[in-house]
């Protein structure tokens, strides 16, 4: 068996296909209406929309199968991204690179292949649409076309979701991509009965900036201040620009000494940032915590409305003093 080799941009293929924060979702019709439709055109047991993570593939929707994800060391779809090209296996029993894999040789006993790769912007391929079969078969060219329409169909799907819930300048969640993930986050947190920690931030002196320097200047304020919260947050933190110069964070399983260990590491990353000494502005920002309570569970939107109203109170307090 060939175990699947990684692409030359596996880095940033893995953080945007994270980006999406599609992996380990529920069911959506607008996949699952692709995967059906595959397997009536085609004629197969099995379709899917594969997602090739780290280690696994992870299949957003499938039809066919038992299983919600493979490893990627055995993963046809790991094969298939390496090109922008289908990858069609006629006969596994006949391809050494399959031939002995455990996914032939064993349920679901795979004897035909063929996948097309979802392919996002920067030639980033991040998945599969897939169909497989049971008994070898022929592909055409019009199949690999059909095939192909259903992997683009896919891809305007996803593009389309990504721009509903990415904010265009920074590039993290907007406001309702955060939204739809904090309210995730809070459900784990309820039947785990974790904690969880919201950070509402509202950057110093952006006004002053804009004014001063220039909006572009601004922008570049806002844009460094994302990539600072990116990179200081862990994986498994969410964090997102909710418009203007207001950021979010929410942390699970944290104590406060954590959070406030992180907000340091935010605020010296901020003041020693290479590409904002040029302003002559102070730049900083205020911030409000307030802690969610899985015994004593709140909606969403009053855990932002106590942090906003925390950072207020923090904020006036810099002016006072000022």
């Amino acid at each position: 068996m060939e175990k699947p080799k990684l692409p030359e941009n596996e880095t940033a293929r893995l953080t945007m296909l994270r980006s999406l924060n599609l992996l380990d979702t529920q069911p959506e019709d607008s996949f699952d209406r692709v995967t059906r439709l595959a397997q009536y055109i085609f004629k197969v047991p099995i379709a899917l929309v594969s997602l090739v993570d780290e280690h696994r593939q992870w299949f957003k929707s499938c039809i066919g199968l038992n299983v919600n994800e493979t490893s990627r060391d055995i993963s046809f779809c790991g094969h298939a991204i390496l090109a922008s090209t289908p990858l069609i296996v006629n006969d596994t029993h006949q391809d050494p690179r399959f031939a002995d894999n455990p996914l032939v040789v064993g349920d679901p006993k795979i004897r035909f292949y063929a996948g097309h790769p979802i392919i996002l912007s920067d030639s980033v391929h991040i998945g599969t649409v897939c169909i497989i079969d049971t008994k070898p078969r022929n592909f055409s060219a019009n199949d690999i076309q059909a095939l192909k329409d259903l992997a683009l169909i896919t891809q305007r799907e996803l593009s389309i979701m990504r721009l509903a819930t990415r904010d265009e300048l920074t590039d993290i969640p907007n406001r309702r991509g955060f939204k739809l993930l904090a309210e995730r986050y809070l459900d784990l947190c309820v039947r785990q009965q974790s904690n969880a920690i919201t950070i509402f931030i509202d950057l110093d002196s952006l006004k002053s900036i804009n004014d001063h320097f220039g909006h572009p200047c601004g922008d570049k304020v806002l844009r460094t201040f994302a990539s600072i919260i990116a990179r200081s947050c862990r994986k498994s933190d969410l964090y997102g620009r909710f418009g203007g110069d207001e950021f979010v964070i929410m942390l699970t399983q944290v104590t406060h000494k954590q959070c406030q260990l992180l907000i340091s590491r935010i605020e010296e990353a901020f003041a020693t940032e290479p590409t904002l000494q040029s302003y002559t502005e102070t730049l900083g920002f205020s911030y409000g915590i307030a802690e969610f309570d899985p015994a004593a569970p709140v909606e969403l939107e009053q855990l932002l409305e106590t942090a906003d109203s925390k950072m207020y109170v923090c904020k006036m307090a810099k002016r006072n003093v000022v």
